[in-house]
């Protein structure tokens, strides 16, 4: 396995990290009532979201 291929799998680990955290984000009373009132996730979720595919995308590309 050389190192492009283990490199894109630690972004693949990393992205799933950061889904998760803005996942767990998500359930949070605060985000909740926010959510509730605003009609859609919060800002730092939406980030995380985001910033997770891309970390997930480009590992994958790698690890390909």
């Amino acid at each position: 396995m050389n190192i492009k291929k283990i490199g894109g799998l630690v972004l693949v680990v990393v992205g799933l990290a950061i889904v998760y955290t803005g996942y767990q984000i998500s359930g949070t009373l605060g985000n909740q009532i926010g959510e509730a009132l605003k009609g859609s996730p919060t800002d730092s979720v939406m980030l995380r979201y985001v910033t997770g595919a891309v970390i997930i995308a480009s590992g994958a590309f790698l690890a390909k």
